[in-house]
């Protein structure tokens, strides 16, 4: 039988880089995302990291190209010289060839002479601040996995519910009707982030616990909000997707905490914030092993008053072309009046954008959050 680099027959080869993955991947992170597939093509990381004083050394960060022709035994012998070099790599299997990110020292990263491995094809020096999450990482678009329902890679997604749970029938009205008109996954909030501290909050985990029952009810996955780093493991054990809202955008404890449990997240942009930005913050998520992000453009804050927000749809296309990541557009938030929700997702459809999410309340007038842009 035909042999690779290092003189294994293609069985053992299997073998050995099976065997090589399982002593660098967590258990958790093998389940989640079935890993040894051989069909996957998303990325994984290995948890090796170089270290001073708590945190990464360096900013020698790197992206190796392995040639469409490279064995498994030519990856496994990129990461053992990573490992050696105290370097993190994050590996996304495309459907022609794979990649590998490096993040480590500088100096010993890019001194190694890298072309001349085994199925390289060529490293590149990763300029922009956002690594992982970019194009240059992983070419091919991400589909990110909501229970049943998939967003990205030309699968569209509608998402819709009401702003906040605020009863048991007000929740299951409003998702009998938003699955009856097509919606793919169900919004809702249980925890609510109010500008007045006497607004009315959210339900907690009562909330929760009737989000869970909607799902069973109607089989809808769910999306919902969580504040607080230390309500993530609660919000985790109940929701299909965990949204991280405008004002949580820069919150870098949360983010780190998202990126170490299993469920995706949906990370909503700032409204003061750049896309630069908010490539930045679902790279936080991202580079502590979530891989499964979706991004949402809510609108951002300017000058103009006739609107909640001003929607830059603009970051559609320009999000599209420097990340992988899938981006959905919320009409609601921005136009923040009920007559702009329809032309706004007409608009994010036509830019391209992955899905869109709408406020729905079977009875606006009477709503506790949000009222006038609820449909």
């Amino acid at each position: 039988p035909a042999t690779d680099a290092g003189g294994r027959t293609r069985d053992e080869d299997a073998s050995h880089w099976q065997q090589s993955r399982e002593a660098v991947l967590p258990p958790a992170s093998r389940r989640r995302c079935g890993f040894f597939n051989s069909r996957c093509t998303r990325s994984h990381s290995y948890p090796v990291r170089s270290t001073r004083n708590g945190t990464m050394s360096g900013d020698g960060s790197l992206i190796i190209v392995m040639r469409s022709d490279a064995t498994r035994g030519d990856v496994d012998h990129v990461l053992e010289r990573l490992a050696e070099v105290g370097a993190e790599a994050h590996v996304s299997e495309g459907s022609r060839r794979t990649v590998i990110g490096i993040v480590g020292d500088r100096t010993r990263v890019q001194q190694l002479p890298w072309e001349a491995f085994p199925g390289v094809e060529r490293a590149v020096p990763v300029l922009k601040p956002f690594k992982f999450v970019s194009r240059d990482f992983q070419s091919d678009d991400s589909i990110v996995e909501v229970g049943p329902a998939k967003i990205g890679g030309g699968h569209f997604a509608p998402i819709a519910g009401p702003c906040a749970v605020e009863s048991k029938d007000q929740l299951f009205a409003s998702a009998e009707a938003v699955k009856n008109a097509g919606a793919t996954i169900l919004r809702g909030d249980a925890f609510k982030p109010r500008t007045s501290p006497y607004a009315f909050q959210g339900l907690g985990e009562a909330g929760l616990i009737l989000l869970a029952e909607a799902r069973e009810e109607f089989g809808l996955p769910f999306v919902v909000e969580v504040l607080d780093p230390r309500d993530v493991d609660l919000v985790s054990s109940y929701a299909d997707l965990i949204r991280v809202g405008t004002r949580n955008m820069a919150n870098f404890s949360l983010l780190s905490e998202l990126g170490r449990q299993p469920r995706p997240v949906m990370l909503k942009r700032g409204f003061t914030a750049t896309v630069e930005e908010w490539l930045n913050a679902a790279e936080y998520i991202y580079k502590e092993g979530n891989q499964d992000v979706v991004l949402c453009e809510r609108g951002i804050r300017t000058f103009e008053t006739s609107t909640r927000n001003t929607l830059d749809i603009s970051a559609v296309p320009i999000v599209k072309g420097l990340s992988h990541l899938p981006i959905i557009v919320d009409p609601s938030h921005s136009g923040g009046r009920r007559h702009l929700v329809a032309p706004l997702t007409r608009v994010a459809v036509a830019a391209g954008a992955d899905g869109f999410m709408v406020d729905v309340h079977p009875s606006p007038e009477t709503a506790l959050v949000d009222g006038p842009q609820a449909i």
